[in-house]
């Protein structure tokens, strides 16, 4: 099994992003966190040098959205989340868009993916 290295400089911007979440980051973090998917995840969770927005650690998967900011990082989102997948990482990911306008399919997406 391989071992996720997580960043404890990066302890306090953690806390400080879940203490400024997004809308859609709320939204799902309360979906997450009522069990609607039978999973455990934890919110903006440090990994090697990055932070995820959502990790479940039994399936290594991370969760991440994407707002409007994103639209000029493509380049660099996807140089970071292939540092991540190097460690066994799988990714789902979701606009804004999706979960304040389709919650109920982004849930369903993490179940499937989760095999539940």
């Amino acid at each position: 099994m391989e071992i996720i290295p997580y960043n404890k400089n990066l302890k306090s911007r953690s806390r400080s992003l879940r203490n400024n979440s997004t809308l859609a980051e709320v939204i799902l973090w309360n979906s997450l966190k009522r069990k609607q998917t039978g999973l455990q995840f934890l919110r903006q969770k440090p990994i090697n040098n990055y932070i995820v927005d959502f990790y479940c650690k039994k399936l290594k998967l991370a969760i991440e959205l994407d707002g409007s900011s994103h639209d000029s990082k493509l380049e660099e989102d996807i140089f970071r989340q292939g540092q991540l997948e190097s460690f066994g990482i799988t990714f789902l990911r979701f606009s804004n868009d999706r979960i304040l306008n389709d919650l109920d399919e982004v849930i369903h997406e993490i179940r499937a993916k989760s095999g539940l």
